[in-house]
């Protein structure tokens, strides 16, 4: 009889009727959880910045959790692929979840997306950042950021400044620090860090935002930081100020944090934040983050969702005042 409904109704009845066919074992509780190896989407290539240290941190929660945590790579959208994907597809049973980048919340803001960041997700825990700062090039008369302020309200607009591509963090961590020092400088967006960093060490704009990419051609004399975004300075240029020494309440900051489904169980939730939380205060993570000018930034399931919300209406005006923002 199922053969027979399956050729008249085709695949759609065929996925139906499997989705009532219980398949495996009977899920185990909060409590037992996990009694199976567990999937952390990672999204972006093998090799790649994150997927170094998400597998080190990784590592060491696995032995917290008694089960491995198998990496899985699905890059593809600027990040928003994989999360977007589990989101959709997976069970809110503790066994999938993923890193979250800025994209999976940036780009519901630029245009429709099939995901709502604050409603299908459940935040689980903020991890690490990226160390972001100002550079200029070498022979730049400019040394601090008071200077630059100090030179474009004398000049509206005539300044330029780099980014990776608009949109891009870095970008928006600019527009957000130029609206605060109530000045006007001139974007010009390049393809990458690769690119806007030659650029600026060139001479062909400004300044730029820019994160531990350029930390080769500061090292060579090609360009300076004249500015961090961290919360404190950073181990590897110590002698640069912070967004908070030169008078700005605030970081600007790319968070690395985890994310499930929307629906998980609050308690086998806090059983990974645990574990991820125990895995970041350990020398191999701590070692990680330093070899790639990395900050932890340790955000608890409550915090890291909170402060997703705030950035989401944080970036929603700046993408209204750059004309990016959905029109609907």
């Amino acid at each position: 009889m199922h053969r027979i409904l399956k050729l008249l109704a085709g695949p759609l009845l065929t996925v139906s009727l499997s989705l009532l066919t219980p398949v495996g074992p009977a899920p185990a509780s909060a409590q037992e959880y996990p009694t199976r190896p567990i999937t952390l989407i990672v999204p972006w290539p093998a090799g790649g910045l994150n997927d170094v240290v998400l597998r080190v941190i990784a590592e060491q929660a696995a032995k917290t959790l008694g089960q491995p945590i198998l990496i899985d790579n699905r890059a593809g959208g600027g990040g928003s692929v994989g999360p977007a994907t589990m989101a959709a597809t997976a069970k809110p049973d503790g066994y999938t979840f993923a890193q979250m980048p800025d994209a999976t919340y940036r780009i519901p803001l630029m245009q429709k997306s099939p995901w709502d960041p604050e409603k299908d997700f459940t935040y689980i825990i903020g991890l690490y950042a990226y160390a972001f700062g100002l550079i200029v090039p070498a022979d730049s008369p400019f040394k601090t950021w008071k200077e630059v302020v100090e030179y474009a309200k004398a000049n509206p607009g005539k300044l330029t400044f780099g980014t990776p591509g608009a949109a891009s963090s870095l970008h928006m961590g600019m527009e957000k620090l130029i609206r605060a020092s109530g000045i006007k400088l001139t974007h010009v967006p390049f393809k990458g860090s690769l690119e806007e960093n030659t650029a600026i060490a060139g001479g062909h704009v400004n300044m730029g935002a820019s994160g531990s990419s350029a930390k080769p051609l500061a090292d060579g004399g090609k360009i300076r930081f004249i500015q961090m975004w961290t919360r404190t300075r950073t181990k590897n240029l110590p002698d640069v100020p912070t967004l908070r020494e030169d008078g700005y309440p605030f970081e600007v900051e790319s968070p690395v944090g985890l994310a499930g489904p929307k629906g998980m169980d609050p308690k086998i939730v806090a059983k990974i934040h645990d574990a991820f939380k125990q895995a970041l205060d350990t020398p191999e993570a701590r070692d990680v983050l330093a070899k790639f000018d990395m900050t932890a930034s340790y955000k608890s399931s409550d915090d890291y969702k909170a402060f997703i919300s705030d950035a989401i209406k944080g970036e929603r005006e700046i993408l209204e005042s750059i004309g990016l923002a959905r029109k609907d």
